[in-house]
C-alpha cells in the first residue's frame, strides 16, 4: 500500500473516532444515560409477592449448581 492510503486511513479513523469522543462525552454532560425513573418505578412496584417468587428462584438456582448434573 501507498504511504498516503495509510495516512489518508489513520487521518479519518482519528477523525471519526473524534466525534464518536464528542457526541459520547456530549451525552454524558446532557444527562441521556441517566435512568433514575426507571430504577425508581422498578423499586416502587415491588410487592411482598414478586419478592418471594425471586427468593425461591434464587434457591432454586443455588440447588441446582450444588447438584451435580449427569444425563443418561
Amino acid at each position: 500500500m501507498d504511504s498516503w492510503v495509510v495516512a489518508m486511513m489513520l487521518g479519518a479513523s482519528l477523525f471519526l473516532g473524534g466525534i464518536a469522543l464528542i457526541a459520547f462525552l456530549w451525552g454524558i454532560k446532557t444527562g441521556q444515560f441517566d435512568d433514575a425513573k426507571r430504577m425508581m418505578n422498578q423499586v416502587q412496584f415491588d410487592d411482598e409477592k414478586e419478592l418471594n417468587d425471586a427468593a425461591d428462584q434464587q434457591k432454586k438456582k443455588e440447588v441446582l449448581r450444588k447438584k451435580e448434573y449427569r444425563p443418561e
